[in-house]
């Protein structure tokens, strides 16, 4: 058997070894040539997987490091029998401790309390539940919007039209599909406060890149429309500037890699259904409140430091594949 795995995953390599003929490449390298005969693949978001790729290979699983999913045409792979899995939640906890230095750094700026500020939840999954249970407990007014879970269970959510007016900052934490392309545009938000914020870290196709561009909002930005050539405008504007490196942390790395080779594992029938990457463990959640979230987030996650590479000119693709991992606290 046959695995193909982007060469940027850590913790990876010599894990499959004694079990299959791997071979990594750059996640932006695989080509049809190169799958043809692999049984299984193990990528990020960097490779597209659709039928350019995928037609007459005999792959027949798909592994992806990454809680989003837009990289693979699901569709053609269900059509075709390919079996998809992901990462979801592995990254969760990076995700909510990238959005709290935001919002440390938000109220410094513009020197507000949490119980000042109304905060609006777009997407509550793995990474906004999570969002939302820290901001109320740190003081905010949480608000949230969700459709697809208010369909699903009997919540206390809003529409996006009844959220916007109500917040002073719009967190976004979506997937990227059909019915959250774009929905974030200069039409959608017209209702937004003067002066509110919007932050991002879901997906860049979330946010329209000339409605984050108005000239009273505040904008963090993680996630970019058009990775890796952004907008420069965009770039210049955000008082957050991250290479879609919101999760990457050494916990959430190691949780996605292990739910890869997992999932691997379980159709390839290999024995590493229970492995982890040796010498790690997960994050132990524990509350933290305000105050001790404001004297300690800069030791673990320094926007200002973090934002600056690209600011300064910084190569996206160089920065994102060479970001040194942080460590989750809480």
């Amino acid at each position: 058997m046959k695995v193909i795995i982007d060469s940027a995953i850590p913790f990876i390599k010599g894990v499959l070894e004694p079990f299959a003929e791997v071979v990594y490449s750059a996640g932006d390298s695989f080509t049809p040539e190169l799958v043809a005969d692999a049984d299984a693949l193990i990528i990020r978001t960097r490779t597209r997987c659709d039928r350019a790729l995928l037609a007459g290979a005999k792959v027949k699983f798909i592994a992806t490091a990454t809680i989003g999913f837009d990289h693979i045409d699901c569709s053609y792979c269900a059509e075709n029998g390919i079996k998809v899995a992901t990462a979801a939640g592995c990254n969760a906890r990076g995700v909510l401790q990238w959005v709290a230095a935001v919002l440390v750094e938000l109220s410094k700026r513009e020197k507000f309390t949490p119980s000042q500020r109304t905060l609006g939840i777009v997407g509550v999954g793995n990474v906004g539940k999570l969002v939302k249970h820290y901001a109320e407990r740190w003081g905010f007014k949480v608000v949230c919007c969700d459709p697809p879970r208010q369909q699903r269970e009997t919540l206390d959510f809003i529409t996006l039209e009844e959220l916007i007016p109500q917040v002073d900052i719009l967190t976004l934490h979506t997937p990227l599909d059909s019915t959250t392309r774009g929905m974030i545009n200069a039409e959608s938000i017209t209702s937004l406060r003067h002066g509110a914020t919007i932050i991002n870290a879901s997906r860049g196709e979330v946010a329209q890149t000339e409605a984050l561009l108005r000239e009273d909002l505040t904008v963090a930005v993680d996630v970019w429309e058009n990775e890796p050539n952004i907008d420069s405008r965009l770039l210049e504007k955000a008082i957050v500037t991250t290479p879609h490196i919101a999760g990457y942390s050494v916990q959430g790395k190691a949780n996605a890699t292990a739910l890869a080779v997992r999932a691997v594992a379980k159709y390839l029938e290999l024995p590493l259904q229970d492995w982890y990457p040796e010498g790690m463990q997960p994050t132990t959640p524990q509350d933290i409140d305000w105050q001790t979230l404001v004297d300690t987030i800069d030791t673990y996650c320094d926007l200002n430091s973090e934002s600056a590479p690209l600011k300064n000119g910084g190569d996206f693709e160089a920065l994102r594949n060479n970001y040194r991992l942080r460590k989750e606290y809480f």
